[in-house]
């Protein structure tokens, strides 16, 4: 040892090697390539704040992985790393920003990417994009919607977090970073559930999450069962066949896998990507825009007089925000807050299974399908509470200064499928619990988790006709109210059922009404402590208790926030349905509600035998009828949960020839 040493060039080769437990460097934003700035909506003005532009390209970061803030990334002490003892990353990102900086209004929206997509501008802003690939790639008019952020002056930017995002109609990733046992492949036996047509269309092949490590069948095992609680049928060897190394077929050639059945694959695999750092380029990028004006090599800070930072969030990237939050990335490597506050939509009481080894990010738990993946784990809420479960002792928020101001909104459909109840009950559904002064938590009453402006009421995978009631308008009022938070001014009270005035009831005492031809939902999500993802075993002894919202004689929820298609309905609007054929019969529609209208007359509704009023007897007049729509607006602005510009927009649809037709007695 002593020879070798003495040489030179062996010494810098230790180094090297050994670099990544010897560096105490920070980690930060080195390198931006920006590929293009370009005019967006051929350079409309928006209100006051002018023209935008887009900005395009890819950035670079180094992790230093001996700092104490990066240790929560799993693996990273197995990740190559440079000479400097670093690890490295490169991820895409993509900036929508006012031409003329001063005109902003100095805050940045990070609105996080879901499987490589961009979401706010026609989630939260009403776009209508032409194509997936368009949706992907905001450029024209018609991409900025309402233009609501644009005319408020915010910058808004996003960024690739997961290297298996897909790529294809401008999906947004990062390259993979891939750990290793001293340079020697990590092997280890897992599990993927692989369901058709449910979440995606139906393929004849399934795609593995991670590679095989060898295409040896003897050392895989494929099952098949029509519900999550069905006994496993294996399929021999000669029933199917590896395509290659990341994808699995059925034999003989041409078989389709069965719609809607769960077919379950153990596996070796090999090469798990270090995912943790995801969320590591997500925090070094959002600092850098905040606090940098240069990067490492003296390229300017692509935005513009960012002064604070909002993270906006739908289902998997909800879930991402929670974990972002609640593992310690809030927190930068130089001690600064990233986000100075958060707004998680429809992410229930889940994280995203990112940060482990062989995570899978792509993963979301429902009643049906991916129940026993890792994503409801405690703690659940952000009082802290000790868990009876497990005797934990914890909160999604650290109360270590670097908190964000914290909301979260959930549709109907998360009380059924996310245990969204316990954002505001103790684990087991017992009591009520208090909110620190930094959290607020919302319902969006009737709504679907899938809910968006242009949704219709086709029933797609299920027996009811879909829920087409949108909660964007109060997700705007609460963005809008999260960014004044951020200045000073309180948002409004939190907004959901409550154990304690008994709008919050458990499932089976749900009385709703037995409207015709509707098929009523007898089941919600429920779990208990996971204990090994990959055979899989979850402890169902003394599972967690979600609850779900009282309902009305209508069968419309009875708290959180309540629209005008609640407060003044022409239906019935809930956050279930239930699937058909050939889909799994009589389980829970992964993330579709229900919508019922109610009929014109008396004498129709006594002919159908309808419980519920006709809109004759409910409203006598259309008149009247906007009349209502007109108050019910009011109260939410005063409240502040509904912007003025969506308030007028509820009047006009109300007072829409469509609708007034409806009203039309024979």
């Amino acid at each position: 040892m002593t020879s070798i040493l003495k040489h030179p060039i062996a010494i810098l080769t230790l180094l090297i090697l050994t670099s990544c437990l010897m560096n105490n460097a920070s980690a930060h934003v080195i390198e931006f390539n920006i590929a293009a700035v370009e005019s967006f909506a051929d350079g409309t003005a928006f209100g006051n704040t002018g023209a935008y532009e887009r900005v395009r390209g890819t950035f670079k970061g180094e992790l230093d992985p001996t700092d104490p803030r990066n240790k929560v990334i799993v693996n990273i002490d197995k990740a190559p790393c440079n000479a400097a003892g670093r690890v490295e990353y490169e991820a895409d990102f993509f900036m929508l920003r006012p031409v003329d900086g001063a005109r902003g209004n100095g805050k940045l929206v990070y609105d996080v990417t879901n499987r490589g997509r961009k979401n706010i501008h026609w989630r939260l802003m009403d776009a209508r994009p032409a194509s997936p690939a368009h949706a992907n790639d905001p450029r024209t008019l018609e991409d900025a919607g309402n233009g609501l952020l644009f005319r408020m002056g915010y910058t808004i930017l996003w960024s690739g977090w997961d290297p298996d995002a897909p790529r294809i109609n401008n999906g947004m990733g990062m390259k993979p970073v891939i750990a290793t046992n001293n340079g020697m492949p990590i092997v280890r036996a897992i599990r993927d559930e692989l369901v058709s047509g449910t979440r995606s269309p139906a393929r004849e092949t399934f795609r593995l999450t991670h590679n095989a490590f060898t295409t040896d069948q003897s050392q895989a095992k494929l099952s098949v069962r029509r519900r999550e609680a069905d006994v496993r049928q294996e399929i021999p060897a000669s029933g199917w066949a590896y395509v290659n190394d990341r994808e699995i077929r059925l034999l003989p050639e041409g078989t389709k896998p069965v719609t809607g059945s769960i077919y379950e694959f153990h596996y070796p695999a090999k090469d798990p990507r270090v995912l943790g750092i995801g969320m590591a380029a997500s925090r070094d990028l959002i600092s850098f825009m905040k606090y940098e004006s240069t990067d490492a090599k003296g390229a300017l800070n692509p935005a513009r007089g960012i002064k604070a930072a909002l993270g906006f969030g739908i289902s998997q990237s909800g879930r991402f925000l929670r974990d972002f939050v609640y593992q310690g990335f809030n927190q930068d490597t130089r001690g600064r807050k990233v986000f100075d506050g958060t707004l998680a939509h429809t992410a229930g009481v889940g994280g995203v299974f990112l940060n482990a080894e062989f995570g899978q990010p792509g993963r979301t738990s429902t009643q049906f399908e991916d129940h026993m993946m890792p994503e409801n784990e405690f703690p659940f809420s952000a009082a802290r509470l000790t868990d009876p479960v497990t005797g934990k002792t914890d909160s999604i928020l650290r109360n270590d200064g670097f908190d964000p101001m914290w909301m979260e909104s959930n549709t109907s459909t998360e009380y059924w499928q996310k245990g969204a109840s316990m954002l505001t009950t103790d684990p087991l559904g017992s009591k009520d619990v208090e909110l620190p002064a930094t959290a607020r938590v919302y319902l969006i009453a009737g709504t679907q988790h899938a809910g968006q402006a242009w949704m219709t009421s086709t029933p797609g995978n299920n027996v009811n006709p879909r829920n087409p009631h949108s909660p964007t308008p109060a997700m705007r009022a609460l963005l809008i109210a999260l960014s004044e938070w951020v200045d000073g001014k309180a948002p409004p009270p939190s907004q959901t059922p409550r154990i304690a005035d008994n709008t919050l009831i458990a499932f089976d005492k749900l009385q709703f009404p037995a409207i015709p031809n509707m098929a009523i939902a007898h089941k919600v999500n429920v779990f208990g402590v996971l204990k090994d993802w990959t055979k899989p075993e979850m402890d169902m002894s003394k599972p967690y208790r979600p609850l779900v919202t009282k309902v009305d004689a209508d069968g419309n929820e009875i708290a959180g926030i309540r629209l005008p298609d609640i407060a003044v309905p022409l239906g019935t609007y809930t956050g279930w349905n239930i699937y058909k054929a050939p889909y799994v019969e009589g389980e829970l529609g992964d993330r579709d509600g229900s919508f019922a209208p109610f009929v014109a007359t008396a004498s129709e509704r006594e002919a159908r035998k309808d419980p519920r009023l006709s809109l004759q007897e409910r409203y006598s007049t259309h008149t009247n009828y906007v009349t209502k729509v007109i108050d019910a607006v009011n109260k939410l602005v005063a409240a502040r949960l509904l912007l003025t510009e969506d308030a007028e927009r509820f009047v006009v649809r109300a007072n829409d020839e469509a609708i007034s037709k409806r009203f039309t007695l024979p």
